[in-house]
């Protein structure tokens, strides 16, 4: 049975032709190590990963330097280096209910840290002008995931911008969802720090992603991970210069090689093109699921401000159940449950039942969403 890939909130499926082919490549003709050597393929590496860092820097409209541009394991790790490393005891910090466990779990794991949310509404949204009702003496970071990896519904980056700069409170996103899928610009969106994956809306491989900071917000992080970056060598001490402040030890060298070829079909492509493609799959999908009875979507029913993530409630079954079914009868491939999230199951009324979520990436076409409408009014 063929299969059909809808998971693509989780990671995305297939990645572009070239991504696989330069992480081979890397790993068969390169081999090289940054900042260690100075022979040819070394410099070559590093010419690979000045140009991501420089692909990213455009791609996010991002004012400062190329070398602001972190490289990190992955999303999760670029939010808990941010968190960890700029709050400290009796820090107060302002969150959505939408929010997913890569912010709520650093935050939680801190000790004198205290948090508020904001309130989303049956859809998925926050008002931005909720924060004035939050704001504290003692408020050190906003930080929101951008797009919900649960409803599809992306927040107004730009006011809440506006408003943290208001209160001179940094402003940091969390792009896991949004990264590709959705414009994203740093400086309309006035944001202090950037951490996006390369592996969803980016195309990318697992296991790499960034973050993305202003010169005033890197100057207060304190890095959570030391060692070796290969330059200042004679000092026991982290260096104080960008990148290398905060990339000690060997970066992921195949995630760079394939992730740089993958920022490269991205950029080919662009955010409009990338955005009108998922806008028509959405607008096609909820439009085929609007008459089926038995089946109640959770987020926005317009593809006016939100993602191709497009989470179900089965009223009558098991919502485990369906997804398996979706698989061994139909070859479409979904993810149920909670989703990391589950204070934005709270906020749309499907905590601790979960949703069967559909997710759109840049490959899947009308058909796939045809054949997913199809087995929905089957299987409701």
């Amino acid at each position: 049975m063929d299969t059909i890939y809808l998971d693509n909130a989780a990671t995305s499926f297939p990645k572009p032709e070239g991504v696989a082919e330069a992480m081979v490549r890397y790993l068969t003709e390169v081999g090289a190590p940054l900042n260690r050597s100075v022979y040819g393929r070394a410099q070559a590496a590093e010419l690979v990963t000045l140009s991501l860092r420089e692909q990213l820097k455009t791609f996010f409209h991002f004012p400062e330097k190329a070398t602001h541009v972190i490289l990190t394991p992955g999303n999760t790790y670029g939010l808990n280096f941010l968190i960890k490393g700029l709050l400290k005891p009796g820090d107060h910090v302002i969150v959505s209910a939408m929010e997913h466990n890569a912010i709520m779990r650093p935050l939680l794991q801190m000790m004198g840290i205290t948090f508020d949310r904001l309130p989303a509404d049956s859809e998925g949204f926050i008002d931005p002008n909720d924060i004035h009702g939050l704001v504290r003496p003692n408020t050190k970071l906003i930080v929101i995931a951008h797009g919900s990896n649960v409803s599809g519904s992306v927040q107004d980056a730009e006011a809440i911008g506006r408003i943290a700069a208001q209160y001179g409170i940094p402003f940091a996103l969390d792009g896991a969802q949004t990264a590709g899928h959705f414009p994203l610009d740093f400086q309309r969106f006035g944001l202090s720090a950037l951490s996006v994956p390369g592996h969803k809306g980016l195309l990318g491989p697992s296991g790499i992603g960034a973050l993305l900071l202003t010169d005033e917000m890197a100057n207060k992080l304190s890095p959570l991970v030391a060692g070796g970056t290969g330059s200042a060598s004679d000092s026991e001490y982290l260096p104080a210069f960008l990148p290398d402040r905060f990339e000690s030890g060997t970066l992921n060298l195949p995630g760079i090689y394939g992730w740089e070829a993958a920022m490269r079909f991205v950029g080919k492509q662009g955010i409009d093109a990338l955005r009108a493609h998922e806008v028509e799959l959405t607008k096609h999908f909820l439009n085929g699921i609007r008459d089926i009875s038995g089946v109640r979507l959770c987020g926005p029913d317009r593809v006016e401000n939100r993602v191709g993530v497009i989470s179900l409630d089965f009223l009558s079954q098991d919502n485990a159940a369906v997804t398996y079914e979706l698989e061994q009868r139909f070859g479409i491939l979904t993810r149920c449950g909670l989703h990391c999230a589950p204070a934005a199951h709270r906020s749309l009324g499907t905590f601790p039942r979960g949703t069967v979520r559909f997710s759109l990436g840049y490959a899947n076409t009308a058909v796939d969403v045809d054949a997913a409408i199809a087995a929905i009014r089957t299987l409701a």
